[in-house]
């Protein structure tokens, strides 16, 4: 089977697919200025569907989702942008947790792993 990158970088890929599965890395805003942890969310799903779409998967299809949020007093913030996007009839498993992210503009950093579609 051959590992396709999507998106790489000298550091890493933002997404990889191996066989029948799809492993998004963390996933940021790109634009943090002036946002809050909903906007962020929102901007970081939209991310998420582009780079599942470039390796042949989408968001019905995603099988665990870690959400990672600098503070978790901010939960329902992000549940309001993932309750409004995430698939009613196919939600993935999910773990939330509270971490210290890779600089304090951002707010949550959300980890996808998904099938492919006609997996």
């Amino acid at each position: 089977m051959t590992i396709e990158r999507f998106e790489p970088g000298a550091r890493m890929a933002q997404g990889v697919a191996y066989g029948d599965t799809v492993y998004l890395a963390g996933q940021v805003a790109a634009d943090t200025v002036g946002t809050g942890v909903t906007a962020q969310t929102q901007a970081i799903l939209g991310q998420i569907e582009r780079l599942l779409a470039a390796a042949g998967s989408d968001k019905e299809r995603i099988l665990m989702a870690t959400i990672y949020l600098a503070d978790m007093g901010t939960f329902a913030e992000m549940n309001a942008a993932w309750d409004a996007w995430v698939s009613k009839d196919n939600p993935p498993g999910r773990a939330t947790v509270e971490a210290k992210l890779a600089g304090p503009e951002y707010l949550v950093e959300i980890v996808v792993v998904a099938a492919r579609s006609g997996a």
